[in-house]
């Protein structure tokens, strides 16, 4: 069985104490020194685990100053009503979503099955990135049938939101039917996204809204950032 590399350890080690808010965001760390006391490693060692943490943004450094606490994980719940900018902004954070695309294909057959569509129907395919003050923490992928949604496209180029989109489609309010979470590992694509390392952990959320009918809606795939983002369940109505 392969050993966990040292600094792997110290870099995890670092990480789950700032999660946990031993350190808190503008927080200076241990210098290297002290750090290399605390886990017994050479300066080198030591210097490696802070770069993976500053590697993913949960650290920064200022030359001859040292390593700083960049940012704690956001606290994203997870319910019948998931509302990104919501979320962010109860969180304390300042939320913002880049269009990555926006395009019409024949629906897939899981999508058919989601969005209880015919084969051959259409759907309009919906690709961003979710930030929290800037810094990326999901990548995400929502569907929806083309047929119900024909201006669908045009007002998520606008605004981005799926929320205003839906409205302008006279869809005032919706809920989360089902969601299924797992942890995976980053692709190189989402890694470039994310600005991870490629294999980094992250969490992917799987979900189908629906209207007020009950009649599905959306089908949205997230992958979150794992050491950037803390899924909580909901009972939010």
């Amino acid at each position: 069985m392969a050993r966990t590399p040292i600094w792997k350890s110290i870099s995890d080690t670092l990480s789950g104490e700032i999660a946990d808010g031993l350190y808190s965001p503008g927080d200076k760390l241990p210098t290297e020194a002290q750090l290399s006391a605390r886990f017994g490693v050479n300066r080198h060692t030591v210097r490696h685990a802070l770069s993976a943490l500053v590697e993913v943004g949960t650290v920064h450094t200022r030359r001859g100053a040292g390593a700083f606490v960049a940012q704690r994980p956001t606290d994203y719940p997870i319910g019948r009503r998931v509302r990104f900018h919501q979320n962010l902004r109860a969180a304390g954070r300042t939320p913002a979503k880049k269009v990555l695309s926006v395009i019409s294909r024949i629906a897939s057959p899981r999508e058919r099955e989601a969005l209880h569509l015919d084969e051959g129907a259409y759907v309009h395919v919906y690709d961003g990135l979710s930030f929290a003050d800037a810094q990326p923490v999901a990548l995400f992928c929502s569907t929806f049938p083309a047929n119900r949604f024909p201006g669908l496209p045009k007002a998520l180029e606008a605004s981005g939101s799926v929320t205003e989109a839906l409205k302008a489609a006279d869809v005032s309010d919706y809920t989360r039917s089902w969601t299924r979470l797992t942890a995976t590992a980053a692709t190189p694509t989402q890694a470039l996204h994310l600005r991870l390392s490629e294999g980094a952990p992250v969490l992917r959320s799987v979900g189908v809204n629906v209207d007020l009918s009950g009649r599905p809606i959306e089908l949205g795939q997230t992958w979150f950032a794992g050491d950037r983002v803390t899924l909580t369940l909901s009972d939010t109505p």
